[in-house]
């Protein structure tokens, strides 16, 4: 048998992949939660109004809110129930933000009938788009950014490519990797959707060669497509960004400081293709996710969870800690983001929920810097991270800027491999932060 020869990119590193644990874990449900919070804020762009009021009564998948501008989205109820609060609570990213609060009747009584309606594919793109944004769809693949609006490109950037992420490069997340293997018909009727939208007749199914299962799955259903294939990636962190995919899968490269459109190219999750085809031909919109919940748990799982679900129920569904937590952290262990309680609920772009033990998390005190350049070699964006964390800590904000440090996708490569344990993704963070804190006072 010929195997296809396994594309990647110039740098990037190799974490060790803890996926085992949950790998070969089927997707359970979690059951129904007493209480739902659903963040009025659940992707990139203005933060949506709410539309219902307290003590109102709502069903499954009802809108409790509006979009509010172009780059916004809704939010929907993700069970039936009463509204009991409209205030702001903690956020997984960190902040606190308007949420919507809903304690559930048991009844999980539904809005729509959402039947599915097989002629979907006839739908105009204007319709398909529309259903797409009002099911609140946003990339379910961490950033969060609303899926009608990636597929309206100008016309001047016409798309001839769609890719499929289907890679998982994370380390401990298995989530799309089970949504592959359970759900592989849905996902390319959500990719045929995207193609028609797009008026795309190029497709990528783009999977790591650690799924090797996933790989034969959809090779097998592809065999006799001559528009969609599956595109074999080496296991590499982090092999599924967006800029880093594009290039493994079609050797453009997207320029500096621009969007995939430029080049051509579209990418969306697995999981944002199968929400989308449930949105187009079943009006049903994003009330739930699966999230891979893992590390130093003692039953990990791949669960399939209502949007809001606080992060303790989930915890608690897979038996509690294992050992005393060190850090619990919602999405992946590169870019996810530490939790400071477990109230935090579960959103559209909560892929996984990693518990470290403290024995795994890597207490060393921050060296100067000894020169060594690993940080330059793997940076997947080709950028000089010492340099710029030098200026950043010199508080040279233009220099910083200058050196590129707008382009870091903060996916940490240089931290990982950093021997002197400095904090390099924080720092440029925080130099991203300062130079936008800086630029919107200019603008004032």
């Amino acid at each position: 048998m010929i195997r296809a020869i396994a594309k990647t990119f110039k740098g990037g590193i190799h974490p060790p992949g803890h996926k085992t644990p949950t790998s070969s874990k089927a997707i359970e449900t979690l059951p129904l939660p007493a209480r739902v919070v659903i963040p009025l804020q659940q992707h990139i762009g203005r933060i949506s109004e709410a539309i219902v009021e307290i003590g109102e009564r709502v069903l499954r998948g009802q809108p409790l809110s509006k979009p509010m501008g172009p780059v916004s989205v809704s939010s929907h109820a993700s069970l039936s129930g009463t509204v009991k609060a409209i205030e702001s609570f903690p956020h997984p990213l960190g902040q606190v933000v308007p949420a919507v609060v809903i304690e559930s009747d048991g009844l999980d009584e539904p809005y729509l009938d959402y039947a599915c309606d097989e002629k979907y594919l006839s739908f105009s793109p204007e319709e398909m788009k529309n259903r797409i944004a009002d099911a609140g769809i946003t990339g379910m693949g961490g950033a969060t950014f609303p899926t009608h609006v990636k597929l309206m490109p100008p016309e001047d950037k016409p798309i001839d490519t769609v890719i499929l992420n289907g890679a998982e490069c994370e380390p401990y997340l298995t989530s799309d990797h089970r949504l592959m293997l359970e759900s592989p018909q849905d996902i390319l009727k959500g990719l045929r959707v995207i193609m028609k939208v797009l008026g795309v007749k190029k497709g990528y199914i783009a999977i790591e060669n650690n799924k090797p299962d996933a790989i034969a799955v959809f090779s097998n259903l592809l065999k006799n497509d001559p528009e969609v294939q599956v595109c074999t990636l080496k296991v590499k962190y982090p092999q599924g960004a967006e800029k880093q995919l594009i290039y493994a899968a079609t050797k453009r490269r997207v320029p500096a400081g621009k969007l995939p459109m430029e080049v051509g190219c579209v990418v969306q999750n697995v999981g944002t293709a199968k929400a989308i085809y449930e949105a187009v031909a079943c009006h049903k919109p994003l009330i739930e996710r699966v999230v891979t919940v893992t590390g130093a748990v003692r039953n990990p799982k791949n669960l399939l969870v209502r949007i809001g679900t606080p992060l303790r129920e989930l915890i608690e569904y897979c038996g509690g800690f294992s050992e005393d937590p060190g850090k619990v952290i919602m999405g992946g262990p590169m870019m996810g983001i530490a939790q400071f309680t477990l109230d935090v609920p579960i959103i559209k772009g909560s892929s996984g929920v990693v518990v470290l033990s403290r024995d795994e998390i890597r207490d060393v005190e921050p060296q100067e810097c000894i020169s060594c350049a690993q940080c330059v070699d793997v940076c997947p964006m080709n950028l000089m991270p010492t340099l710029i964390v030098s200026y950043v800590e010199n508080g040279r904000w233009d220099l910083a800027k200058e050196a590129g440090i707008m382009n870091c996708m903060e996916c940490g490569s240089c931290a990982f491999v950093c021997p002197a344990g400095r904090n390099v993704m924080h720092l440029m963070r925080f130099g991203k932060f300062m130079i936008q804190e800086l630029e919107k006072a200019e603008k004032k």
